[in-house]
This record gives C-alpha cells, structure tokens and sequence, in this order.
C-alpha cells in the first residue's frame, strides 16, 4: 500500500509537524502533492525554498522581513513612542490586518515556560529593554495570549521595564463579538469583567 512506502511516510511526518496539522490532514495533504501535476509540485517545493531564502527578521522588532529594517520600522508615519510585544510574527500580522494599531512591535519568539525550558533569556529580553531605553518608547503594550504562560509573561515584562518610567499596558480579553456568556470560561469572564470600559 501507498501510505507504508518510505517516502510517503517521510512526507506525512513532514506535515504533521506543521501547526494544527494532524495524521489524517498530513495524509490528504501528501496524497494531494502526489496527485497533481509535478510542475504545481515542484512549484510548491519552489515557493518555499524562495521565501526560506528571502526572509529575515528585522534587526530592530524581530519581525519576519525580506529588508532589514522592516517596512514598519522603516515607515516615519508609524508612532515610534508606542511598543506593542507579541509572542509571534503571526500576532503582529493579526494586528496590522485589523488595521488600527499605528505604532510598531517588538516579537518575543515565545513567552516563559519552565516546564519548556523557557526563561527570559530564550526570550532575548535585554533587546526588549534595550530598545525602550534607547528609543523614546513611552508605552509597551503587551499582547501575549491569555494563557498563563502569556500573563506570566506579561507581568515579568511589566516589572522588568518598571524603572525606565514607561507605561505597560495589557490588551483587554473578554468575550468575543457575537459570543454569549455561557460559552465563556472563568478566565476570560474574568478578564472581560476587569477590562470593562464605560459605555
């Protein structure tokens, strides 16, 4: 059978370790690549190794870029006194579709995790520190996720920066647009009720 030929097995691993790719997803998306024509094959395998080679991370926020610095580091227009961290290049991307934060990021790459091995310095927080120092930063909005590694996190960031006299704020969690308060877990109606804003 096709699915206990090596190479097939070898290709199913591959997409298995991509994010929310399970064993049945990784074998339709290797059947899939098997079926098509070899050019859209060979495309594909060509589209990645060309961004693999074109992208970088920007020297200042750590972001994914084909130029260093990024375009939204590079952009005078952007308000470079407000600092927004993320856990990764894909809540900066987030973000920017969103199309209202007009400041600039910095990407962790992760949040604290002990259990994972990971400290502040995996984390490289001396460039975080560095850049609020040296950059006329006045205010750092934390957007890590609403986990309790993203809140422990958030806080290490906020003592952390406590002596450079800067504001640390925390985007606000809660219960989603069109969602009801009886899907809602304990931490979130938590975070909604203490992000409560007047109306």
């Amino acid at each position: 059978m096709l699915l206990n030929a090596p190479s097939v097995e070898r290709l199913v691993e591959a997409f298995r370790r991509l994010p929310g790719v399970g064993k049945r997803s990784a074998e339709r998306l290797a059947l899939h690549l098997l079926s098509v024509p070899t050019e859209e094959a060979h495309e594909l395998g060509q589209a990645i190794q060309n961004a693999r080679d074109r992208i970088t991370t920007c020297s200042i926020c750590r972001n994914l870029t084909e130029q260093d610095p990024c375009a939204i580091c590079a952009d005078d227009r952007r308000d470079h006194t407000l600092l927004c961290v993320v856990e990764q290049p894909a809540g900066a991307m987030s973000l920017e579709r969103g199309g209202v934060f007009r400041g600039v990021y910095h990407v962790l790459y992760g949040v604290i995790n002990p259990l994972d091995g990971v400290g502040p310095q995996e984390l490289n927080l001396d460039a975080l520190v560095q850049r609020v120092r040296d950059s006329g930063v006045t205010e750092v909005i934390v957007a890590t996720n609403a986990t309790v590694e993203g809140e422990g996190t958030a806080q290490y960031i906020s003592r952390l920066l406590e002596p450079y006299g800067v504001t640390v704020s925390r985007i606000a969690h809660g219960v989603p647009m069109g969602g009801g308060l009886e899907y809602a877990d304990d931490m979130t109606l938590s975070h909604a009720l203490q992000g409560r804003t007047k109306v």
